[in-house]
């Protein structure tokens, strides 16, 4: 069941404290966190499925003027949107709109920015998905339980793409090494194709610039790289951005926070009335 609320503005108490956990793969990811609050109006290339298992969230597009209350929900890729974890533990889940799954899940729901989800099938799949996370299972057991719950969602394997072969070459460089140089001229070499050809085709298969699946794929790596340990200057530098402020602004722009607003488990500080796990 979901209802529509005005969008007024969330509690100043609650803030995107911490992320517990990212874990990365192949034209996907899964984030989880604890105590997460509002954030501010983003889009990103990947499609967000959002998961809450009996927990009630907030999420709408930016130009919905009221909020959607949920505890699921999928946003389309390049969607500037809203949402409002109102102080719960919370699943992000990313799928590429060029992979397999994330060509049928754009099929089904891409008539929306944002479509709540109502399915049969979901709750237990997104339940297992948090059941892990709690029980501080293995990023292996992690990433089963998240391709699984695609798998559910997009009645279609999650991994292989779909875009032109030669295209589809690039984005698994890129994938394999987010923080390598690449620019245009090499990976237009890697497609065997000019520049300026490379460029458009690039485009007419992602709906994206190369420069930007680049910038998508780099801050997914900073933000895993920056929760390991060490400092966000690292980190940046480690993903191939020109320093923490690039990859700050980034952040900010694709997920509505900036990366020091993100924790690992155990590190983010707790709410006045919240549980601890």
């Amino acid at each position: 069941m979901t209802r529509a609320m005005p969008a007024t503005g969330s509690d100043p108490r609650r803030s995107v404290a911490g992320v517990g956990r990212v874990v990365l793969w192949k034209g996907g990811s899964v984030w989880m966190g604890r105590d997460t609050g509002q954030v501010q109006p983003h889009s990103h290339h990947a499609i967000q499925i959002t998961l809450a298992p009996a927990r009630r969230i907030r999420i709408r597009g930016a130009a919905e003027d009221a909020w959607h209350e949920t505890s699921a929900a999928i946003v389309m890729p390049d969607r500037p949107h809203l949402f409002d974890g109102c102080g719960h533990t919370v699943a992000m889940v990313f799928v590429e709109p060029e992979t397999l799954a994330g060509h049928a899940l754009l099929a089904r729901h891409g008539q929306r920015d944002v479509s709540l989800l109502d399915d049969e099938g979901l709750a237990s799949r997104a339940a297992a998905l948090h059941a892990v996370f709690e029980a501080r299972g293995t990023d292996g057991a992690l990433v089963d339980a998240a391709r699984g719950l695609i798998e559910h969602l997009a009645g279609a394997p999650v991994g292989r793409d779909v875009v032109d072969p030669r295209i589809g070459a690039v984005l698994e460089r890129i994938r394999e090494h987010p923080d390598a140089e690449l620019d245009l001229a090499q990976a237009a070499a890697i497609a065997h194709l000019s520049p300026s050809r490379f460029r458009h085709l690039f485009v007419a298969q992602t709906g994206i610039s190369f420069r930007a699946y680049l910038l998508w794929a780099r801050v997914g790596y900073a933000v895993v790289r920056g929760l390991a340990g060490g400092s966000w200057t690292e980190a940046a530098q480690q993903a191939g951005f020109a320093d923490s402020a690039h990859l700050s602004r980034t952040c900010r722009r694709m997920f509505g926070i900036a990366p020091t607003m993100l924790l690992p488990e155990g590190k983010a500080p707790r709410l006045p009335g919240t549980a601890a796990a």
